[in-house]
C-alpha cells in the first residue's frame, strides 16, 4: 500500500510540475492558450500573474517531493500529508472559481493520494 501510494504522491507532483510549465513557460503559447481556453490577448496580459501562479504550483510539487524523499518515513508522510491537503484546497478554490475540471485534474488525485498515504 506504501509504494502505491507514493506513486500517487508522485503523480501529483508531476501534474504540478507540468502545471509550473504552463504558467511559468507556455502561458503565451498555442499549449498554453488551449490548456487554459483563453485568447493571446489575455494570454499576454496576465503572463506575469500566470507565471507567479505557476511558481506556488512549483512550490507544492517541492513539497510532494520533499515528502517522497524525507529518510524519516513517518515525519515524510506528515510533509505529504500537509502538502496534499493543500493541492486540495487550492483544486477546490480554483474548481468553484475557475474552472470546474480543476477539482479532477488536481483534486481527485490528490484526494486519492491523500487517502492513500493517511491508510498507508
Amino acid at each position: 500500500m506504501q509504494i502505491v501510494a507514493n506513486i500517487v504522491v508522485g503523480i501529483v507532483a508531476v501534474i504540478h510540475l507540468y502545471i509550473l510549465y504552463l504558467e511559468m513557460f507556455a502561458w503565451t503559447t498555442p499549449k498554453g492558450l488551449r490548456a487554459f481556453g483563453m485568447t493571446q490577448q489575455i494570454a499576454d496580459a496576465s503572463k506575469t500573474l500566470a507565471a507567479n501562479q505557476g511558481l506556488y504550483n512549483g512550490f507544492l510539487a517541492a513539497g510532494l517531493i520533499w515528502g517522497l524523499v524525507h529518510p524519516n518515513v513517518l515525519f515524510g508522510q506528515q510533509i505529504e500529508i500537509f502538502f496534499l491537503a493543500l493541492v486540495m484546497v487550492a483544486a477546490i478554490y480554483g474548481g468553484l472559481t475557475a474552472k470546474r475540471s480543476i477539482l479532477y485534474i488536481q483534486g481527485l488525485p490528490a484526494l486519492i493520494g491523500l487517502l492513500l498515504v493517511v491508510f498507508a
